[in-house]
């Protein structure tokens, strides 16, 4: 029982990241549409790099839903 409790509490505690990358993910498009307000002759290379940074955020998001998954469903 204290076994399942504990990885109940690891797996919540590694889907944190989830909320993590909602975050990133609003700052990284509140970037750019700041940047692409301030220099719009950029917004190609504005957006291009804001679409790198959304990769890269929801990457670690996916790598948190990996980890709470090993978590739960291995031993």
């Amino acid at each position: 029982m204290i076994i399942q409790a504990g990885k109940l509490i690891g797996a919540g505690a590694a889907t944190i990241a989830v909320g993590g990358a909602g975050a990133g993910i609003g700052t990284v498009f509140g970037r750019l549409v700041i940047g692409t307000a301030r220099n719009p002759g950029m917004k190609n290379e504005l957006f291009r790099l804001a679409i790198l940074g959304f990769a890269l955020t929801e990457a670690m998001a996916l790598f948190g839903l990996i980890i709470a998954f090993l978590i739960l469903f291995t031993f």
